[in-house]
């Protein structure tokens, strides 16, 4: 399995990044999912640099021109809730993508939310059968609601290649995902790799729930 951290050059990604993590941009909702959107943007645009391309004729007014565009199909898969923006940002890169939806949300099966499960309720995706699948969602936190939704997307068909596209990640994470996901097809993508999960199973220093820095509060 490739790991890509952007994070280990220099680019516009590290600012959208600081501002993601600042407390005090965080009460700015629309700037929050601006930011995970431009990361999105900034991630499928290096992920579009390892595709198959061919040329293809174009018509211009004038004369005939040659263009290389992707090979192969694109079905850009995302997790509900905190995916949505960051499925826009690769929706505004692979405007022609399929797309798939699921939700898979975190339960904590102890008292002390310390142990925790994932739920999978709703699935929706074209085939993915000889696809590139692109499985967006910011947080790699543990890699179990990545695993739970390449598990729901593979009722529809084997794709040629994965990508996992994270805003955050964990060695934890990214560890899970290479014994759940086949190693020889899988690429993860992440902006920054952080050291650990806490007691809770959340990210850190990362940058706290997506979700509801996104959307606000959940009951």
């Amino acid at each position: 399995m490739n790991v890509i951290n952007l994070s280990e050059a220099d680019s516009i990604v590290g600012l959208y990044l600081a501002e993601l993590r600042d407390a005090r941009y965080q009460q700015n909702r629309l700037l929050f999912r601006n930011n995970i959107e431009r990361v999105g943007m900034m991630e499928a645009y290096e992920i579009s640099k390892t595709m198959a391309y061919e040329s293809r004729p174009v018509q211009t007014p004038l004369a005939e021109a040659t263009a290389r565009v992707p090979a192969g199909g694109v079905v850009l898969a995302t997790i509900f809730r905190a995916g949505l923006p960051f499925h826009q940002g690769f929706l505004g890169v692979f405007d022609h993508a399929a797309c798939a939806f699921v939700s898979a949300y975190r339960e904590y099966t102890n008292e002390e939310h310390t142990e925790v499960g994932i739920h999978v309720e709703y699935l929706a995706t074209p085939s993915i059968e000889g696809k590139t699948l692109i499985i967006a969602d910011p947080m790699l936190a543990t890699g179990l609601s990545m695993e739970m939704a390449y598990r729901a997307f593979l009722t529809r068909g084997e794709p040629s290649h994965i990508h996992v596209a994270c805003v955050l990640a964990t060695p934890e994470g990214i560890e899970h995902v290479g014994r759940t996901l086949p190693g020889e097809k899988t690429t993860v993508w992440c902006a920054a790799i952080d050291p650990v999960l806490n007691e809770h199973k959340y990210i850190v220093p990362g940058l706290g729930d997506a979700g509801d820095l996104c959307y606000g509060d959940k009951l």
